[in-house]
């Protein structure tokens, strides 16, 4: 009888792989039509289709992987691309402090996995799952990174496959990548409660502008930018306790 029931019991892998697929499955149109429109915008570059299926699987990084595409075709600027992805980045630090406990030694070497693959929607659904006591806590939480990861590539690759079939002129999809950062400013602008930081951000890439030129503003602005949020710094620690 109980050889029975242990036969009748599924995998431990095979039972977070199930479980995890619908706690994903919410996520599957934003990333999919996000991925699809990477696909299309790198297809507009005129690349095919393993670049941005490669940048996909092994970027993974949603608006970083705009980033590179566009550093792919403009003159050589390392330094340019490296600032630009810590500042977009940077939240990633606290999402790292966040799951430091969830993603600790004792979920195995999958934790590599889960840490390489922690973006918005990833650390959103493993930092709020209520996983069941009879499922495997670390192969759960791998299961929802995996899925999201899969969607974003597949819909990389369906945009560059399939972005030329589709019933629209894809002249001018370039300017995606201003529009991203215009969708990402607005909604920081939403939901911040003092727009102190954003005004100050739009200040000094305005005066750069004017002092230096187009061409030459980024860098200084990027530079001049964290330079005035490291002198804040103590009062950034202070708004971030007050969110605790």
């Amino acid at each position: 009888m109980n050889f029975s029931q242990q036969n009748q019991q599924p995998h431990p892998i095979s039972a977070a792989a199930k479980a995890a697929f619908p706690y994903s499955a919410p996520m599957i149109a934003g990333f999919l039509f996000l991925g699809v429109a990477y696909g299309i915008y790198m297809k507009a570059l005129g690349f095919g289709f393993l670049y941005p299926t490669l940048m996909a699987l092994l970027i993974y990084a949603g608006s970083v992987e705009f980033i590179a595409a566009g550093a792919l075709i403009a003159p050589f600027s390392p330094i340019s691309v490296l600032l630009i992805t810590l500042m977009i980045s940077t939240r990633q630090i606290f999402y790292g402090i966040s799951m430091l406990e969830k993603y600790g030694i004792h979920i195995g070497h999958k934790r590599w996995y889960l840490i390489t693959t922690l973006v918005d929607e990833s650390f959103s659904l493993n930092y709020m799952a209520k996983i069941p006591p009879n499922l495997d806590k670390g192969w759960y939480m791998f299961f929802v990174s995996l899925y999201l990861h899969i969607y974003w590539v597949v819909g990389a690759a369906i945009g560059n496959l399939f972005g030329s079939v589709l019933p629209f002129d894809l002249k001018g999809v370039e300017f995606s990548m201003t529009a991203l950062f215009l969708v990402i400013f607005s909604e920081n602008w939403i939901k911040e409660k003092s727009h102190e930081s954003s005004l100050l951000g739009l200040g000094i890439a305005l005066a750069f502008l004017l002092i230096v030129g187009k061409e030459y503003f980024l860098i200084p602005t990027l530079i001049g930018i964290w330079l005035i949020l490291t002198m804040r710094g103590p009062k950034l620690d202070t708004k971030l306790e007050s969110l605790k």
